[in-house]
């Protein structure tokens, strides 16, 4: 297909694995910082960035976390000022963007930015950390229901991106299927068995293959409160 321009790199960013709030053991890297100058990527990731749980964060599925920075506004409108939205990387993304956002990506599209090339293998499933970087009980729950989770690649081809990097569509093999479709089964459509059946038929991560599966099988949903609530 030819070419076609979706928005732009408004920062690059990375962190290191620290210890995270007052439960023994946990860490994140979710205090990610931007970087200046072309930084290099590779099938992990941003090279230097680190995750703190690798069981559930990172991996090829996992390399590489888009956040629009178009969504700050709207969460600055619905919950005011909040030290944490002031600047990129409030989500702990690899990758905060101007002028595209879940509407505007399909499942397993192909995005070139800088010289490196993208493919979109997921969205965000929010879990409870983002609850202590805002200090809101509920705001992992605050991104599933407004659909504002961002997304997560894998690397094809390593390379360098920087901010100011235009961000380009190469390929669309499920026009269907935007990723803001996606998460309305994942979280509001949740037991709509046609719509789940067609979602099986994409190339999903095995995780999400039996989230599926279990859902069709069963007729209930998953358990978030693990996740979105850490109990």
């Amino acid at each position: 297909m030819t070419p076609v321009p979706l928005g732009q790199v408004a920062a690059v960013l990375r962190g290191a694995a620290m210890p995270f709030s007052d439960r023994p053991g946990s860490r994140s890297a979710i205090a990610k910082q931007a970087i200046t100058g072309p930084v290099p990527m590779d099938a992990a990731g941003v090279q230097g960035d680190e995750q703190g749980d690798t069981r559930i964060h990172g991996g090829p599925d996992k390399a590489v976390h888009q956040y629009p920075l178009d969504h700050y506004a709207q969460w600055r409108s619905e919950m005011g000022h909040l030290p944490v939205l002031e600047r990129p990387g409030a989500f702990g993304e690899n990758i905060a963007s101007t002028g595209m956002a879940e509407a505007d990506l399909c499942w397993a599209d192909r995005v070139r930015m800088g010289s490196v090339l993208l493919e979109v293998t997921q969205t965000r499933q929010p879990c409870w950390k983002l609850n202590t970087r805002f200090g809101l009980p509920d705001m992992a729950l605050r991104l599933q229901r407004t659909g504002r989770t961002g997304w997560y690649y894998r690397v094809l081809a390593l390379g360098t991106v920087q901010a100011g990097d235009a961000i380009t569509l190469v390929a669309r093999p499920y026009p269907a299927w935007p990723l803001a479709r996606v998460i309305g089964v994942l979280y509001h459509r949740v037991l709509d068995a046609a719509l789940l059946r067609e979602l099986a038929a994409l190339p999903l991560p095995a995780a999400w293959q039996k989230l599926v599966a279990r859902r069709l099988e069963q007729g209930t949903v998953e358990d978030w409160s693990r996740r979105t609530q850490g109990v």
